[in-house]
Protein backbone atom coordinates (compact mmCIF):
# COMPACT_ATOMS: atom_id res chain seq x y z
CA UNK A 1 0.00 0.00 0.00
CA UNK A 2 2.80 2.41 0.78
CA UNK A 3 4.25 1.93 -2.69
CA UNK A 4 0.97 2.83 -4.31
CA UNK A 5 0.68 5.86 -2.09
CA UNK A 6 4.19 7.03 -2.91
CA UNK A 7 3.40 6.93 -6.61
CA UNK A 8 0.26 9.08 -6.31
CA UNK A 9 1.70 12.52 -5.54
CA UNK A 10 2.71 13.33 -9.16
CA UNK A 11 -0.79 12.42 -10.38
CA UNK A 12 -2.50 14.67 -7.84
CA UNK A 13 0.00 17.44 -8.58
CA UNK A 14 -0.70 17.39 -12.31
CA UNK A 15 -4.47 17.44 -11.78
CA UNK A 16 -4.36 20.41 -9.39
CA UNK A 17 -1.99 22.34 -11.67
CA UNK A 18 -4.29 21.86 -14.68
CA UNK A 19 -7.19 23.56 -12.91
CA UNK A 20 -4.97 26.29 -11.53
CA UNK A 21 -3.35 27.23 -14.80
CA UNK A 22 -6.61 27.35 -16.77
CA UNK A 23 -8.29 29.86 -14.43
CA UNK A 24 -5.26 32.11 -14.95
CA UNK A 25 -4.99 31.65 -18.72
CA UNK A 26 -8.69 32.26 -19.39
CA UNK A 27 -8.32 35.82 -18.09
CA UNK A 28 -6.13 36.45 -21.15
CA UNK A 29 -8.22 34.42 -23.59
CA UNK A 30 -11.63 35.91 -22.79
CA UNK A 31 -10.53 39.52 -22.20
CA UNK A 32 -7.93 41.98 -23.38
CA UNK A 33 -4.35 40.97 -22.70
CA UNK A 34 -2.92 44.38 -23.63
CA UNK A 35 -3.10 46.12 -20.26
CA UNK A 36 0.16 46.55 -18.35
CA UNK A 37 1.18 44.09 -15.66
CA UNK A 38 0.54 46.62 -12.88
CA UNK A 39 -3.09 46.94 -14.03
CA UNK A 40 -4.78 43.58 -13.48
CA UNK A 41 -8.05 44.77 -15.07
CA UNK A 42 -11.57 44.14 -13.88
CA UNK A 43 -14.32 46.62 -14.72
CA UNK A 44 -17.08 45.67 -12.29
CA UNK A 45 -16.72 44.91 -8.55
CA UNK A 46 -17.49 41.24 -9.26
CA UNK A 47 -14.75 41.15 -11.92
CA UNK A 48 -12.31 42.71 -9.48
CA UNK A 49 -13.11 40.14 -6.79
CA UNK A 50 -12.70 37.28 -9.27
CA UNK A 51 -9.33 38.61 -10.37
CA UNK A 52 -8.31 39.07 -6.74
CA UNK A 53 -9.03 35.40 -6.01
CA UNK A 54 -7.38 34.19 -9.22
CA UNK A 55 -4.26 36.29 -8.65
CA UNK A 56 -4.13 35.51 -4.96
CA UNK A 57 -4.65 31.76 -5.18
CA UNK A 58 -3.42 30.72 -8.64
CA UNK A 59 -1.39 33.28 -10.62
CA UNK A 60 2.34 32.44 -10.55
CA UNK A 61 1.67 29.57 -8.11
CA UNK A 62 0.30 27.00 -10.56
CA UNK A 63 3.05 27.93 -13.01
CA UNK A 64 5.46 26.89 -10.27
CA UNK A 65 3.62 23.58 -9.82
CA UNK A 66 3.80 22.85 -13.55
CA UNK A 67 7.48 23.76 -13.65
CA UNK A 68 8.22 21.58 -10.63
CA UNK A 69 6.56 18.67 -12.44
CA UNK A 70 8.77 19.31 -15.48
CA UNK A 71 11.84 18.70 -13.33
CA UNK A 72 10.17 15.60 -11.92
CA UNK A 73 9.50 14.47 -15.50
CA UNK A 74 13.19 14.81 -16.35
CA UNK A 75 14.04 12.58 -13.43
CA UNK A 76 11.50 9.98 -14.55
CA UNK A 77 12.76 10.19 -18.13
CA UNK A 78 16.32 9.57 -16.92
CA UNK A 79 15.11 6.51 -15.02
CA UNK A 80 13.26 5.21 -18.07
CA UNK A 81 16.18 5.74 -20.46
CA UNK A 82 18.59 4.03 -18.07
CA UNK A 83 16.21 1.10 -17.59
CA UNK A 84 15.81 0.66 -21.35
CA UNK A 85 19.48 1.22 -22.13
CA UNK A 86 18.80 4.23 -24.38
CA UNK A 87 21.11 7.14 -25.18
CA UNK A 88 19.60 9.72 -22.85
CA UNK A 89 21.16 12.74 -24.57
CA UNK A 90 19.40 11.97 -27.85
CA UNK A 91 16.12 11.14 -26.13
CA UNK A 92 16.16 14.39 -24.16
CA UNK A 93 17.17 16.49 -27.17
CA UNK A 94 14.27 15.06 -29.16
CA UNK A 95 11.88 15.74 -26.31
CA UNK A 96 12.90 19.40 -26.11
CA UNK A 97 12.52 19.71 -29.89
CA UNK A 98 9.06 18.19 -29.64
CA UNK A 99 8.05 20.64 -26.92
CA UNK A 100 9.45 23.51 -28.98
CA UNK A 101 7.45 22.50 -32.06
CA UNK A 102 4.22 22.04 -30.09
CA UNK A 103 4.82 25.26 -28.17
CA UNK A 104 5.37 27.39 -31.27
CA UNK A 105 2.21 25.98 -32.84
CA UNK A 106 0.28 26.53 -29.63
CA UNK A 107 1.51 30.10 -29.11
CA UNK A 108 0.88 31.16 -32.70
CA UNK A 109 -2.44 29.41 -33.33
CA UNK A 110 -4.26 29.50 -30.03
CA UNK A 111 -2.64 31.21 -27.01
CA UNK A 112 0.37 33.59 -26.99
CA UNK A 113 0.90 32.83 -23.30
CA UNK A 114 2.31 29.39 -24.16
CA UNK A 115 4.76 27.87 -21.65
CA UNK A 116 6.09 24.98 -23.74
CA UNK A 117 8.61 27.08 -25.69
CA UNK A 118 9.97 28.46 -22.41
CA UNK A 119 10.20 24.91 -21.05
CA UNK A 120 12.01 23.70 -24.16
CA UNK A 121 14.61 26.49 -24.00
CA UNK A 122 15.22 26.37 -20.26
CA UNK A 123 14.95 22.58 -20.28
CA UNK A 124 18.00 22.50 -22.57
CA UNK A 125 19.89 24.34 -19.82
CA UNK A 126 18.64 21.90 -17.20
CA UNK A 127 20.16 18.99 -19.13
CA UNK A 128 23.67 20.27 -18.43
CA UNK A 129 23.13 19.95 -14.69
CA UNK A 130 21.16 16.70 -14.58
CA UNK A 131 23.91 14.84 -12.71
CA UNK A 132 24.16 17.29 -9.85
CA UNK A 133 23.36 15.83 -6.41
CA UNK A 134 20.00 16.69 -4.86
CA UNK A 135 21.44 19.10 -2.27
CA UNK A 136 23.14 21.27 -4.88
CA UNK A 137 20.03 21.25 -7.08
CA UNK A 138 17.96 22.51 -4.13
CA UNK A 139 20.39 25.31 -3.28
CA UNK A 140 20.73 26.57 -6.86
CA UNK A 141 16.99 26.16 -7.53
CA UNK A 142 16.12 28.25 -4.48
CA UNK A 143 18.68 30.86 -5.52
CA UNK A 144 17.12 31.11 -8.99
CA UNK A 145 13.69 31.71 -7.46
CA UNK A 146 15.18 34.58 -5.48
CA UNK A 147 16.80 35.95 -8.64
CA UNK A 148 13.42 35.83 -10.36
CA UNK A 149 11.89 37.85 -7.53
CA UNK A 150 14.47 40.56 -8.22
CA UNK A 151 14.31 40.40 -12.04
CA UNK A 152 10.58 40.08 -12.64
CA UNK A 153 9.09 43.27 -11.17
CA UNK A 154 11.18 45.83 -13.10
CA UNK A 155 10.76 43.90 -16.36
CA UNK A 156 7.05 43.17 -16.11
CA UNK A 157 6.11 46.52 -14.61
CA UNK A 158 7.97 48.36 -17.36
CA UNK A 159 5.60 46.95 -19.99
CA UNK A 160 3.19 49.82 -20.73
CA UNK A 161 -0.47 49.67 -21.58
CA UNK A 162 -1.08 49.32 -25.29
CA UNK A 163 -2.29 52.44 -27.14
CA UNK A 164 -6.02 52.89 -27.61
CA UNK A 165 -5.94 52.05 -31.32
CA UNK A 166 -4.21 48.72 -30.61
CA UNK A 167 -6.81 47.86 -27.98
CA UNK A 168 -9.57 48.73 -30.44
CA UNK A 169 -7.91 46.52 -33.09
CA UNK A 170 -7.69 43.64 -30.62
CA UNK A 171 -11.40 43.97 -29.83
CA UNK A 172 -12.33 44.07 -33.51
CA UNK A 173 -10.26 40.99 -34.35
CA UNK A 174 -11.28 38.94 -31.32
CA UNK A 175 -14.99 39.72 -31.64
CA UNK A 176 -15.49 39.80 -35.42
CA UNK A 177 -12.32 38.51 -37.06
CA UNK A 178 -11.80 35.15 -38.68
CA UNK A 179 -9.33 32.47 -37.65
CA UNK A 180 -6.55 33.79 -39.92
CA UNK A 181 -6.84 37.30 -38.50
CA UNK A 182 -6.81 35.98 -34.93
CA UNK A 183 -3.75 33.86 -35.68
CA UNK A 184 -1.88 36.84 -37.13
CA UNK A 185 -2.67 38.87 -34.02
CA UNK A 186 -1.54 36.00 -31.78
CA UNK A 187 1.69 35.56 -33.73
CA UNK A 188 2.55 39.23 -33.19
CA UNK A 189 1.66 39.01 -29.50
CA UNK A 190 3.66 35.82 -29.07
CA UNK A 191 6.75 37.33 -30.72
CA UNK A 192 6.44 40.50 -28.64
CA UNK A 193 6.03 38.86 -25.22
CA UNK A 194 8.28 35.82 -25.59
CA UNK A 195 11.65 37.56 -24.95
CA UNK A 196 10.49 39.06 -21.65
CA UNK A 197 8.81 35.83 -20.58
CA UNK A 198 11.94 33.82 -21.41
CA UNK A 199 13.85 35.92 -18.88
CA UNK A 200 11.17 36.27 -16.21
CA UNK A 201 9.30 32.98 -16.41
CA UNK A 202 12.35 31.10 -17.65
CA UNK A 203 14.33 31.98 -14.53
CA UNK A 204 11.50 30.81 -12.26
CA UNK A 205 10.92 27.70 -14.38
CA UNK A 206 14.57 26.71 -14.16
CA UNK A 207 14.50 27.12 -10.39
CA UNK A 208 11.45 24.87 -10.08
CA UNK A 209 12.96 22.42 -12.60
CA UNK A 210 15.95 21.95 -10.33
CA UNK A 211 13.74 21.50 -7.26
CA UNK A 212 11.61 18.93 -9.10
CA UNK A 213 14.65 16.96 -10.23
CA UNK A 214 16.00 17.11 -6.68
CA UNK A 215 12.69 15.67 -5.41
CA UNK A 216 13.18 12.66 -7.71
CA UNK A 217 16.84 12.15 -6.80
CA UNK A 218 16.14 12.39 -3.07
CA UNK A 219 13.11 10.11 -3.28
CA UNK A 220 10.76 12.80 -1.95
CA UNK A 221 8.44 12.66 -4.93
CA UNK A 222 7.95 8.94 -4.29
CA UNK A 223 7.17 9.49 -0.61
CA UNK A 224 4.16 11.68 0.12
CA UNK A 225 4.79 11.21 3.85
CA UNK A 226 8.29 12.73 3.69
CA UNK A 227 8.80 15.15 6.62
CA UNK A 228 9.82 17.99 4.29
CA UNK A 229 6.35 17.94 2.72
CA UNK A 230 4.84 18.29 6.20
CA UNK A 231 7.14 21.22 6.94
CA UNK A 232 6.22 22.88 3.65
CA UNK A 233 2.55 22.56 4.53
CA UNK A 234 3.02 23.78 8.09
CA UNK A 235 5.33 26.71 7.45
CA UNK A 236 4.41 27.82 3.92
CA UNK A 237 0.75 27.06 3.19
CA UNK A 238 -1.03 29.40 5.59
CA UNK A 239 1.46 32.30 5.42
CA UNK A 240 1.80 31.89 1.65
CA UNK A 241 -1.95 32.10 1.02
CA UNK A 242 -2.44 35.02 3.41
CA UNK A 243 0.46 36.97 1.92
CA UNK A 244 -0.63 36.14 -1.63
CA UNK A 245 -4.20 37.28 -1.03
CA UNK A 246 -2.90 40.45 0.62
CA UNK A 247 -0.55 41.15 -2.27
CA UNK A 248 -3.35 40.48 -4.77
CA UNK A 249 -5.62 42.89 -2.88
CA UNK A 250 -2.98 45.62 -3.10
CA UNK A 251 -2.46 44.75 -6.75
CA UNK A 252 -6.18 45.00 -7.42
CA UNK A 253 -7.26 47.95 -5.26
CA UNK A 254 -4.19 49.58 -3.80
CA UNK A 255 -0.79 50.60 -5.14
CA UNK A 256 -0.71 48.27 -8.13
CA UNK A 257 3.05 48.36 -8.65
CA UNK A 258 3.83 47.43 -5.05
CA UNK A 259 1.08 44.80 -4.98
CA UNK A 260 2.27 43.14 -8.18
CA UNK A 261 5.88 43.10 -6.95
CA UNK A 262 4.80 41.58 -3.63
CA UNK A 263 2.68 38.96 -5.45
CA UNK A 264 5.76 37.87 -7.38
CA UNK A 265 7.86 37.73 -4.22
CA UNK A 266 5.49 35.58 -2.15
CA UNK A 267 4.38 33.18 -4.93
CA UNK A 268 7.15 30.60 -4.24
CA UNK A 269 6.11 30.42 -0.58
CA UNK A 270 2.50 29.62 -1.49
CA UNK A 271 3.67 27.12 -4.13
CA UNK A 272 5.72 25.23 -1.55
CA UNK A 273 2.67 25.21 0.71
CA UNK A 274 0.56 23.79 -2.11
CA UNK A 275 3.13 21.04 -2.64
CA UNK A 276 2.89 20.14 1.03
CA UNK A 277 -0.90 20.10 0.87
CA UNK A 278 -0.96 17.94 -2.26
CA UNK A 279 1.37 15.47 -0.57
CA UNK A 280 -1.10 15.23 2.31
CA UNK A 281 -4.13 14.47 0.14
CA UNK A 282 -2.24 12.07 -2.16
CA UNK A 283 -4.06 8.96 -0.93
CA UNK A 284 -5.41 5.95 -2.83
CA UNK A 285 -8.48 7.30 -4.67
CA UNK A 286 -11.90 5.88 -5.37
CA UNK A 287 -12.87 4.68 -8.85
CA UNK A 288 -13.98 8.09 -10.21
CA UNK A 289 -10.99 10.00 -8.87
CA UNK A 290 -8.64 7.28 -10.08
CA UNK A 291 -9.96 7.83 -13.64
CA UNK A 292 -9.46 11.58 -13.25
CA UNK A 293 -5.90 11.09 -11.98
CA UNK A 294 -5.11 8.79 -14.90
CA UNK A 295 -6.45 11.42 -17.29
CA UNK A 296 -4.35 14.05 -15.53
CA UNK A 297 -1.34 11.99 -16.54
CA UNK A 298 -2.10 13.24 -20.07
CA UNK A 299 -1.53 16.82 -18.89
CA UNK A 300 -0.04 17.94 -22.22
CA UNK A 301 -3.21 16.95 -24.07
CA UNK A 302 -5.43 18.66 -21.50
CA UNK A 303 -3.26 21.80 -21.41
CA UNK A 304 -3.33 22.18 -25.19
CA UNK A 305 -6.99 21.14 -25.32
CA UNK A 306 -7.86 23.92 -22.89
CA UNK A 307 -6.38 26.52 -25.21
CA UNK A 308 -7.88 25.05 -28.37
CA UNK A 309 -11.40 24.89 -26.92
CA UNK A 310 -11.35 28.13 -24.92
CA UNK A 311 -9.83 30.20 -27.72
CA UNK A 312 -12.60 28.89 -30.00
CA UNK A 313 -15.33 29.57 -27.43
CA UNK A 314 -14.28 33.16 -26.89
CA UNK A 315 -13.01 34.22 -30.34
CA UNK A 316 -15.21 35.74 -33.02
CA UNK A 317 -14.68 32.77 -35.33
CA UNK A 318 -16.15 30.53 -32.60
CA UNK A 319 -18.90 31.36 -30.13
CA UNK A 320 -17.86 35.01 -29.92
CA UNK A 321 -17.90 35.35 -26.14
CA UNK A 322 -14.74 37.49 -25.98
CA UNK A 323 -15.49 40.37 -23.61
CA UNK A 324 -19.19 39.45 -23.62
CA UNK A 325 -19.29 37.64 -20.27
CA UNK A 326 -18.03 38.62 -16.84
CA UNK A 327 -14.84 37.16 -15.40
CA UNK A 328 -16.65 34.88 -12.98
CA UNK A 329 -18.55 33.31 -15.87
CA UNK A 330 -15.40 33.01 -17.98
CA UNK A 331 -13.61 31.32 -15.09
CA UNK A 332 -16.53 28.94 -14.65
CA UNK A 333 -16.44 28.11 -18.37
CA UNK A 334 -12.73 27.34 -18.10
CA UNK A 335 -13.32 24.97 -15.19
CA UNK A 336 -16.19 23.21 -16.98
CA UNK A 337 -14.05 22.82 -20.13
CA UNK A 338 -11.26 21.30 -18.04
CA UNK A 339 -13.65 18.84 -16.36
CA UNK A 340 -15.01 17.88 -19.79
CA UNK A 341 -11.49 17.35 -21.14
CA UNK A 342 -10.58 15.20 -18.17
CA UNK A 343 -13.67 13.09 -18.82
CA UNK A 344 -12.89 12.74 -22.52
CA UNK A 345 -9.27 11.87 -21.88
CA UNK A 346 -10.32 9.36 -19.20
CA UNK A 347 -12.46 7.59 -21.80
CA UNK A 348 -9.63 7.81 -24.35
CA UNK A 349 -7.17 6.33 -21.84
CA UNK A 350 -9.44 3.33 -21.31
CA UNK A 351 -8.47 2.27 -24.83
CA UNK A 352 -5.12 3.96 -25.46
CA UNK A 353 -2.04 4.11 -23.25
CA UNK A 354 -1.26 7.77 -24.07
CA UNK A 355 -3.19 10.96 -24.73
CA UNK A 356 -3.10 12.25 -28.34
CA UNK A 357 -0.43 14.91 -27.80
CA UNK A 358 1.56 12.65 -25.47
CA UNK A 359 1.63 10.16 -28.34
CA UNK A 360 2.97 12.83 -30.69
CA UNK A 361 5.61 13.93 -28.19
CA UNK A 362 6.61 10.35 -27.49
CA UNK A 363 7.03 9.64 -31.23
CA UNK A 364 9.35 12.63 -31.50
CA UNK A 365 11.19 11.80 -28.26
CA UNK A 366 12.05 8.22 -29.21
CA UNK A 367 12.59 8.78 -32.93
CA UNK A 368 15.56 6.71 -34.05
CA UNK A 369 15.66 4.70 -30.82
CA UNK A 370 15.18 0.92 -30.67
CA UNK A 371 11.74 -0.20 -29.55
CA UNK A 372 11.42 -1.59 -26.04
Amino acid sequence: MSDRRRALMPDYLRLVALFGIVVVNVQYMAFSSLHGFADPGGVSPADAVTLWLVNGLATLKTYGLFSFMFGVGLGFLMRSAERRGLAFGRVYRNRMLGLLILGIAHGCLFFPGDILVIYAVTGAILYRFRNWPAGRLVRVGAALLLVQVVLAPPILLSIPDAPADMIALEREIMTHGGFAEAVLFRVIGFAFTLPAFLVVQGTAALGWFWLGLAAVKSGMIDNAAHPLWRRARRWCLGPGIVLSLGAAAAWQWGPGVAGAALAIAVAPVATLGYLGLIATVARPPGPILSRALAAGGSSLTIYLGQSILLSTIFAGYGLGLWGAVDRTTATGIAIVVTIALIGLVAVWRMRFALGPFEWVLRRITYAGQPKA
